[in-house]
């Protein structure tokens, strides 16, 4: 994102962390349960005390969390999270792990207290990485260009190609860095970029050709798939709570 963002009980705006998004969100009446679609992205969020780590999406998932509850958290760029979180996304994948369980009791503890103790918990969540990213080597290039070519539009073969790389490594590359494979990892991108648009209020049929589906049936099918629902009841649930928020706006149940 470039710019700040409030809608409703949600707010974000751009970390320092390259392509990271800081955020918060109070759950109110109207969009306590509200889905999560996938995204590709791996947060690391703050909730009434506690830190836990959401990774990546195959599905909707549907948080079952009261009205009032906080949230605070840092949404990674895709592919950035595994090497500061130390975990292969394909172990984080479909799930929601508490840090304690992933790190010593006393670094995720004193992470933890730190964040429940901040006026500004992003700003914690946002210090915690920029330092663990300074610690690391730099990021692997290979990751933002899948990224950038399979969010373009480009078939899995020539993002190999461009890369340098067969189609065996990028697999267990993307893996580890997204949780998917990267045609999954495609369809995720293209769905993004396919509600952007419709969001937008592009006509269905056209934003099926512009997200590159092969029709609007076939973005039916994929909503379906992803979602859980059809496009139209997605857009209309949108517009009913407000919630139009990014596709990856991440909120986690007990």
């Amino acid at each position: 994102m470039n710019e700040d963002r409030d809608v409703r009980g949600y707010r974000e705006r751009p970390s320092r962390y390259d392509g990271a998004v800081l955020w918060t969100r109070t759950v109110t009446d109207g969009d306590a349960a509200v889905p999560v679609l996938p995204d590709g992205c791996i947060d690391l969020i703050w909730t009434e005390g506690r830190l836990q780590i959401a990774g990546p999406d195959t599905g909707a998932y549907l948080p079952k969390v009261p009205v009032g509850t906080r949230f605070a958290g840092i949404r990674f760029f895709p592919g950035t999270a595994p090497a500061l979180l130390g975990v292969p996304a394909h172990e984080l994948r479909d799930r929601r792990i508490a840090l304690a369980d992933l790190w010593s009791a006393a670094a995720a503890r004193r992470l933890t207290e730190q964040v429940d103790a901040a006026a500004d918990r992003t700003a914690i969540l946002e210090s915690f990485a920029l330092h663990r990213a300074a610690e690391l080597d730099p990021p692997d290039p290979l990751i933002r260009h899948i990224v950038t070519a399979l969010d373009a539009g480009a078939t899995i073969a020539a993002t190999a190609a461009a890369a340098g790389v067969n189609a065996r490594l990028l697999h267990r590359r993307s893996l580890a860095a997204f949780g998917y494979s990267p045609k999954t990892l495609a369809r995720v991108l293209r769905l993004q970029r396919a509600l952007a648009m419709a969001r937008a209020g592009v006509p269905l049929a056209d934003t099926a050709a512009r997200a590159g589906f092969a029709d609007q049936a076939h973005l039916s099918r994929e909503v379906r798939e992803f979602a859980g629902t059809t496009v139209r009841e997605l857009l209309s649930r949108d517009a009913r709570t407000l919630a139009q928020v990014p596709v990856g706006q991440l909120l986690t149940g007990t």
